[in-house]
């Protein structure tokens, strides 16, 4: 069964993409009502507890694998260039979210304060699926995107620690006084992090002296960083730290030394660990995330609006060194969406057996299917592309020779060699002779990251460049140069 559902969530989420893309639709919605469907609420087929094994291996395995990718999938040089946005985004803006969301939890739901800490470390964070779906939208300024982008890949690990505080202040069982404090900070500061930073510089070492012996095959190189992160997080686990800090440790180290790896190292991991977060999303969808809409009471319900209002109240003072305008402060202040990570986080002290973190599973669910509903579905109204103009190009002249019906021979021919690949001056010959046209097709990470354009080239975004190409007018029988390095 549990293969079924693997399978499954990657053919579904593979038909369903272009329809998403297209629609607005927030993907996470889909998995949802999928595992409401094979749910005791739908046909019955699977039923999925909070202590069911297979909830625990994917939960640690997919938030493993995101704190690996989010932070592997760093730009340092950016972080370094958006250094005060970045600090404004993860310090005042989401420690203060966090601090703002643990009173509200002690005043309205007077939990103690070590479930408070841990409560409002898991509704800081944000999800990472709603936020790449956000971050596609070409109507987020760059600003705005990278301090998404930084607070996707940073916040965990701002949080993590506070959630492994909490579980340890809150557990009857937990090791007393200043030793059990000294040891968990050993853990955590040194050990965890020294573990996946030795992984990964072995890693590192590893695939480089590979590479120059005898090479790596592409497909393997891109599943090696799923490797990478899973050593990194036994590896803690061995000399019992977090593994969790671990996989976040070897991310880093490999994106502070920034080494050249096949962009398909990183879009290979993205990519699984978004079918481990959706394949995740389903097994919540069978009944665990509808616990609170049954549990709710008119005092959860309040606390839930209030954590969704928090945010907005904490980002936008917090924000006001930032150059940014009103409008990119109040889209950072409002997209904050609760999903997969803070089930993940609060999943934590669940498995611990942390007296009453049964409760605070009930009322992140009830947080989450609100924040999915008002975050998954506003972009579609707040992030609108507005219909534009068509805009004309030039058809290059064998083309309105072949149109025109007159003979094309009268241009001049550029012979290029049969390699996908074309050389500069090959492409300048082509230019001269008007027998191209030249697309930019770099990601949206890497021309938003980029001072560089190029030269005469349209923009087309390859997350939907038909789009793009049908909204500028590109003549349907042109030859298109590709750049996308």
């Amino acid at each position: 069964m549990t293969l079924a559902l693997i399978g499954l969530v990657i053919v579904v989420s593979s038909l369903l993409s272009g329809f998403v893309e297209r629609t607005g639709l927030p993907q996470v919605v889909v998995f949802l009502a999928l595992g409401a469907v094979l749910g005791p609420f739908g046909i019955g087929l699977v039923d999925i507890g909070v202590d069911s094994p297979i909830l625990r291996v994917v939960a640690t395995l997919s938030l493993a694998l995101v704190l690996f990718m989010d932070a592997v999938s760093l730009n340092m040089s950016e972080v370094r260039k958006h250094r005060l946005l970045g600090f404004l985004v993860l310090g005042p803006g989401t420690l203060l979210s966090a601090a703002l969301v643990a009173g509200a939890s002690v005043w309205l739901l007077h939990v103690p304060l070590g479930l408070a800490a841990i409560l409002g470390a898991a509704l800081a964070s944000t999800d990472p699926v709603l936020l790449r779906g956000i971050m596609r939208n070409p109507q987020l300024t760059s600003p705005v995107r990278q301090a998404l982008r930084i607070e996707s890949g940073l916040n965990d690990v701002v949080l993590l620690p506070i959630v492994i505080v909490g579980i340890a202040a809150a557990t009857t069982h937990a090791e007393p006084g200043a030793a059990g404090w000294a040891k968990l900070a050993l853990n955590m500061a040194i050990l965890s992090p020294a573990a996946g930073i030795i992984v990964a510089l072995c890693a590192i070492g590893a695939l480089e002296v590979v590479r120059r012996r005898s090479g790596v095959r592409r497909d393997y190189e891109s599943i090696y960083s799923l490797g990478v992160a899973l050593a990194a997080f036994a590896a803690a686990e061995a000399v019992h730290g977090s593994g969790f800090i671990a996989a976040f440790a070897a991310g880093i180290t490999i994106a502070m030394l920034d080494v050249e790896l096949c962009d398909c190292f990183i879009e290979y991991g993205e990519t699984t660990a978004e079918m481990a977060l959706l394949f995740t999303f389903v097994l919540f969808g069978v009944s665990l995330i509808w616990q609170g809409v049954a549990k709710a009471t008119p005092l959860t319900v309040v606390f839930a609006i209030v954590v969704i209002l928090i945010r907005p109240l904490a980002f936008i003072p917090s924000l006001t060194l930032a150059k940014l305008t009103w409008r990119d402060r109040a889209l950072l202040g409002w997209f904050g969406p609760r999903g997969l990570s803070t089930l993940l986080l609060i999943l934590l002290p669940v498995f611990a057996l942390v007296p009453g973190s049964d409760f605070l599973l009930s009322v992140c669910c009830l947080v989450v299917l609100v924040s999915v509903l008002l975050h998954g579905f506003s972009p579609m109204f707040l992030l609108r592309t507005p219909p534009q103009p068509p805009t004309k190009l030039p058809i290059p002249p064998t083309q309105q020779q072949e149109s025109s019906g007159s003979a094309s021979s009268e241009a001049p021919l550029v012979q290029i060699s049969s390699n996908e690949y074309i050389e500069p001056d090959q492409l300048r010959r082509l230019q001269d002779a008007g027998n191209v046209i030249v697309a930019d097709a770099r990601s949206i990470r890497s021309f938003d990251e980029s001072t560089q354009l190029l030269e005469g080239a349209v923009r087309l975004n390859p997350e939907h460049a038909v789009r793009d190409a049908r909204a500028l007018n590109v003549p349907t029988a042109s030859n298109i140069a590709v750049f996308c390095a």
